[in-house]
């Protein structure tokens, strides 16, 4: 039991550790930050991000999130561009060059490289004052006090920093940029994260049938017709085929449990009045909205004339992994 209450409490103590450690890096953001930013934004190029270890690491990932993010970026390892790989830097891009001690061999070869092409560079590092902070055009404070490591020395803390220093920097770059949710879907176009952007009702209405009866039609069509489309809902039209109420296997049942004898009931007598609808070009991710809120599981669809045009059933979001 003593080994497992060690665990939660180390746990705890690394989470602690680092979100204390994120919260300060608050209090180091300075002009440096604003100008790096704009900087970037005004350029031609690229953002080439670089480093060396686990900052290699951290690098791969802000170059990801820049990418998806409407922000053009490559990564670099340190010790490969100088070894060939520096020619990826063209003459326009902007590098990011991420270190914790800024001190690092390969760093001290690469900075003056790079500078020499007379590209600028943003560092990203936890010393500001090493060779990396000092020879930057923009330096980016990431110090930590310690790393959640016992020992101070595996790379937590540092590495944590770096990649919130990394999404500051992306977050900043699309809001100027004013990158949307359609822009954002255009990335993204896979998954289900995708499908939430860009899936609209009408991409899932196409698929289903469309159960329909008339307000003077009898139980038993209503019952035989929300049988044979299998939605579990069948609209009601009047007769100028228009939406007046709805008919769930919910209704049915509730019917069926006051009544065996429904040879005199019509459509009219048991439906829903008033029932929710969505435009078939509204998005997917809205009629999810509109069937939790109202704790359904049906909605009918309609053109933009309010014609019926068909029904949207939770299922059909769950199977595209949109719910």
């Amino acid at each position: 039991m003593k080994k497992i209450n060690n665990i939660i409490n180390t746990a705890k103590e690394t989470i602690l550790t680092e979100s204390k450690a994120i919260a300060n890096l608050a209090n180091l953001i300075d002009k440096n930050f604003e100008n790096a930013v704009k900087f970037i934004v005004n350029s031609n190029g690229r953002v080439i991000v670089t480093g060396i270890g686990k900052s290699a690491n951290i690098a791969t990932k802000i170059v990801a999130t820049f990418n998806s993010t409407g922000t053009p970026a490559i990564f670099m390892h340190a010790a490969d561009a100088i070894h060939g790989d520096l020619g990826n830097v063209q003459k326009d891009d902007v590098v990011i060059c991420i270190s914790k001690s800024g001190n690092t061999p390969e760093i001290k070869v690469l900075v003056p490289l790079i500078k020499n092409y007379g590209n600028k560079i943003i560092a990203i590092t936890g010393n500001i004052h090493s060779f990396l902070g000092e020879n930057a055009d923009f330096p980016l404070n990431t110090f930590v006090e310690k790393e959640a490591c016992p020992n101070n020395l595996a790379p937590t803390t540092s590495t944590t920093a770096q990649l919130v220093m990394g999404d500051a920097l992306a977050v900043c770059l699309l809001e100027l940029k004013g990158f949307s949710s359609n822009d954002f879907a255009k990335y993204h176009p896979g998954g289900a994260l995708g499908k939430r952007l860009y899936l609209r009702v009408s991409d899932l209405v196409k698929n289903n049938q469309l159960p329909m009866v008339k307000e003077s039609d009898t139980i038993t069509k209503v019952i035989v017709e929300i049988s044979e489309k299998r939605l579990g809902v069948t609209c009601v039209l009047n007769d100028d085929n228009k939406i007046v109420g709805i008919i769930t296997d919910g209704d049915i049942r509730r019917m069926l449990s006051k009544t065996s004898d429904i040879n005199h009931f019509m459509a009219k007598d048991i439906m829903g009045k008033n029932p929710k609808t969505i435009n078939r070009d509204a998005m997917a991710i809205e009629a999810l909205d509109t069937l939790e809120n109202n704790n359904i599981t049906q909605i009918l669809v309609t053109d933009s004339n309010n014609n019926y045009v068909g029904v949207v059933h939770l299922h059909d979001l769950i199977k595209e992994g949109i719910f």
